[in-house]
């Protein structure tokens, strides 16, 4: 009860930036038990890890929202979606966070560590490379990608909603999974670009990790963050309509109106990703 007691869920949204540190820590931590624990299994295990630790915050925060949708000081739908963006804002700073922490994991163990600790994630890398590749090498239209696209996010996001719906923060798995994978490619990027510098000039500087870690950023990122963002709207929505049916909060219908705007909220800015995606990253990183 260590970990999350560090947390103020009703501070977070006047201080987002806390979570920040708080997923990097939480991530450091998750890593260092896995490989103690259960090293065999420890890419999973670091995922539940930090997932454990953010469930009570997370918890309080989504009940927090759901009793917002009852408030009648609240006048109106966009007020409420206003104070849902606060929430919205510290766990894109803990989505950063975990990245970062999990990133600095994979670029500073030892390889042999990196190979057990990130096995499935560097599993998923290359699938989802693979399946790129074939769509792109099979004549489809940028039409056709955005399609696929686009439908592969809308089943992630359909997932987010329902293990919140059921679990009440159970897209926080899913979204942790997401931070692991993206490190993982993040650190791949950082540690090739390092062992070309060595092999270049004998030598490596601060600033090829800058580099490196800046490009990865984007690459990932210029579309990323957008659906990062509408996975967390939506894992919300799920989570306050959890709430709400457990205790039975349906009155005047505003937290099924303040669920169904987010769920819309979410597929707008998941379709702006996957535009994003197919015609604006290719440009900038071909």
């Amino acid at each position: 009860m260590v970990l999350e007691s560090l947390l103020n869920p009703f501070a977070l949204k006047r201080r987002p930036w806390e979570m920040f540190f708080a997923g990097f820590f939480n991530s450091l931590v998750a890593v260092l038990l896995s490989n103690v624990v259960f090293k065999e299994g420890a890419s999973l295990l670091l995922v539940f890890l930090i997932v454990l630790s953010l469930l009570p915050m997370l918890y309080v925060t989504i009940k927090n929202e759901e009793e917002l949708d009852l408030d009648l000081s609240y006048q109106g739908e966009w007020s409420l979606l206003k104070e849902h963006s606060k929430v919205l804002l510290f766990l894109l700073f803990l989505f950063f966070g975990t990245t970062l922490g999990l990133t600095a994991c994979y670029v500073f163990l030892p390889e042999a560590t990196v190979q057990t600790t990130f096995a499935l994630q560097e599993q998923a890398i290359i699938s989802v490379n693979s399946n790129l590749q074939a769509s792109l090498t099979g004549g489809i239209t940028r039409l056709d990608f955005l399609n696929r696209i686009f439908m592969n996010n809308i089943k992630v996001l359909f997932f987010c909603l329902v293990f919140s719906l059921l679990y009440g923060t159970g897209a926080l798995f899913i979204l942790t999974w997401n931070s692991s994978v993206i490190a993982a490619a993040f650190g791949s990027i950082v540690r090739n670009n390092v062992s070309e510098a060595i092999n270049l000039t004998g030598a490596t500087t601060l600033s090829v990790y800058f580099s490196s870690v800046t490009h990865g950023f984007f690459r990932y990122m210029t579309h990323g963050i957008l659906e990062i963002a509408a996975y967390f709207v939506a894992g919300l929505a799920g989570g306050i309509i959890s709430v709400a049916l457990i205790k039975h909060n349906f009155q005047e219908d505003r937290v099924l109106i303040d669920v169904l705007d987010m769920v819309l909220i979410s597929l707008g800015i998941l379709f702006v990703a996957a535009v994003v995606e197919v015609f604006i990253t290719p440009a900038l990183f071909a």
